[in-house]
Parts: C-alpha cells; structure tokens; sequence
C-alpha cells in the first residue's frame, strides 16, 4: 500500500468505494459558501458537536447521543477504545483474517490474542461454535468486523444474537467494526448490537461507504463511562475534532443515503463483474463470494505466495493489489471492487494476463 497507493493508475486494491469531491459533497449536501464562513476554528467539544452525535445516534446507533464520541476515523476509535479496555495479560479474540489494528493494538498492551479463524474450506462463512470454543472467564474482549474486511463475509441476524450471548457468557466487550455495515447485497444492514448488549464499542467510519476517506471523520457508539475514558486517552494525542470536519459530516450525515445508495449500487454491478470474471478463470482463481463491503479474498493459481505478481503488477502496470500475506493467506489477494467499473475491468484483465503466464 505505501509502496503503490498513491501513484497506482487502477486500484483494486483498497477497501473502500469511490471517493467523492469537495465539489459533490457540497453539491448533495446544499452546503454554500456562507455555511463554510461562519465557520470559526475553536476548539470542538471533546466528544464531537452535539447535534452530530444526535444525528449519528439515530441513523447507526441507539438513538443516544450520550454514547456517541466523533473520532478521526475508525482507526482512532478502535485504538483509543481498546487502550483503555484492555490491561497487559487479558484475554482477547479476533477474527482471523483480521484488519491489522483489531490484533496489533492488543498485542502491543500486552495481551493474550486468540484467533477466531474464518475457514477456508467453508468460504470463509463464520462458524460460531469455533468462537464459543475460545471464550473463557479471561475473555476480555472480542474484536469482530461484519461485513468482513478481506473476505465480504458476515452474519445473519440470528447469528449475530448468538455472537452477543457467547459475549455475554463471558462478561466480555464487543468491539464491533461496522466500516461496511450499510453495504450489504441481500436484506437489510445488521443493527447496532449495542442496542441489545450495552458492553459493545461499535465504530464507524466515512472511509469505505461513504466514500470520504480522506475526511478522516469516524465515531465510536459506547457506554458513557467508557467513551470518558477514551477521552483522557485522546487528550494526550489529537483533543478533537476540526469543527470544519464535523460541519461536513453533519450534512452528509444527514444526507447519508445520497451517499451510499449510488456507490453502492455501482459495487453491486462490479461485484457481479468480478464473479462473472473469477467464473471465467476458475482454474486459476477461486473466489469466495462476498456477502458485503467491498473487497473480496480471491485464491490464485500462482505457486504458495501473491507477492511476486502484485509486485510485478505495481511495478510494471501501476495496478495495486494486496497480497494475501497481509491477512496470513500467502495463496490470496485483496482484491477491493468498490471503485471505477471500466479501473475493475482493465485490472482484472491485466491480472488474468499476469496468470496466464
């Protein structure tokens, strides 16, 4: 990613959808010159601009604005929330594959990290009985992203009912990252789990569904007491956030729908672009088909390790994909189709020459 992301020509690499202007947002929000100069830079409220909790609370969260912090990006959520939950020699589960601040973080406290491992040979499908087969008194915390970043896998709501019961048997925090949880392709999104465990730290973040990554704007849904907690953490780093940031997420909160719905209909076309795709490659590309978000976990035909052809693709074709070393899958790839369909179509078109040799 460092090497490639920003002088890469096609990317279908990254996580998120195609990003929109100042110019767009401005545009679907209504907001004028006049609403950006009455803009002064003070200082915001350590926990976020009221009325943008307020709003935040009724679109993802429990309608409580008193358990809703603004965060730059989720990032700074998941930190700060599990350095202040978390003590050297407690217990935590993450799912493996994993986004590498739901283990990193931990293990860098000092803490016993088990893995919830999603199967191969089951696509990647969660089996909750290999969760509960981890839990213990010591549980501390479980750390789970749905939709899944890489593999796009998720859970049913009755599956999500019995994540929170073997949560609950262990008196254990839920860390919920919900980066992908408006863009689904079948029912509705999952609902806030802290709306039926109050021990849940759900995140969110402009970066993937929204499109507006480089807003650097997330939040964090929690209890009072642990969202205090987090900002004596945060006052020691970054205080808040600009209050010309939370203007705009104010209105694209607002306008969340206008946001999502036309990127998500376009990854819903390109997802059916790749698997069309991966069908026509199937003897060297096994794809496990993602259920949300916007990155699929493909497996290549090529010997035991990814990284030689997504270097040879930065270097030679300016195309960035993610080695599946990345995520302890050294036969995979990141593969995010999110973006432009004709920047999806030409990658994968040089990818497919790169395997066939």
């Amino acid at each position: 990613m460092r090497d490639h992301y920003q002088d890469a020509a096609i990317d279908i690499g990254s996580s998120g959808v195609l990003d929109y202007s100042l110019k767009e947002v401005r545009e679907r929000c209504g907001i004028t010159t006049a609403d950006l100069d009455q803009v002064v830079f003070r200082d915001s409220p350590c926990l976020g601009r009221e009325d943008l909790r307020e709003a935040i609370a009724s679109r993802w969260g429990t309608g409580d604005p008193r358990r809703v912090m603004t965060t730059h990006g989720g990032s700074e959520a998941i930190y700060t929330a599990l350095s202040v939950l978390l003590e050297p020699g407690d217990q935590v589960i993450a799912l493996a594959p994993a986004y590498h601040s739901h283990v990193s973080v931990a293990e860098s406290i000092g803490c016993d990290v088990l893995r919830w491992r999603l199967r191969e040979e089951d696509g990647f499908r969660p089996r909750l009985e290999d969760l509960e087969a981890l839990v213990t008194a010591r549980t501390k915390a479980i750390v789970v992203n749905f939709p899944h970043n890489p593999t796009g896998t998720t859970l049913s709501e009755k599956q999500l009912h019995r994540l929170l019961d073997i949560t609950a048997s262990a008196g254990a925090y839920l860390i919920w990252d919900a980066a992908f949880s408006d863009l689904v392709y079948a029912g509705d999104p999952l609902p806030d789990p802290g709306r039926f465990y109050p021990r849940t730290v759900s995140v969110g973040t402009f970066s993937k569904s929204m499109g507006l990554p480089g807003l650097r704007f997330g939040w964090c849904i929690a209890e009072p007491e642990v969202l205090s907690a987090m900002t004596v953490l945060r006052d020691c780093v970054t205080l808040s956030l600009s209050p010309l940031t939370e203007l705009i997420a104010l209105c694209v909160v607002e306008n969340a729908d206008s946001f999502i719905q036309p990127r998500l209909t376009a990854a819903a076309a390109n997802r059916k672009l790749l698997i069309e795709w991966a069908r026509q490659h199937g003897d060297v590309v096994d794809l496990p088909v993602p259920m949300g978000g916007v990155t699929a976990f493909p497996a290549l035909g090529v010997n035991e390790d990814t990284r030689a052809i997504c270097r040879r693709l930065g270097e030679a074709h300016r195309v960035l994909l993610i080695p599946g070393m990345a995520f302890d899958h050294p036969r995979r790839v990141r593969l995010g189709f999110g973006g432009d369909a004709e920047a999806l179509r030409e990658g994968l078109k040089v990818l497919a020459r790169e395997l066939a040799g």
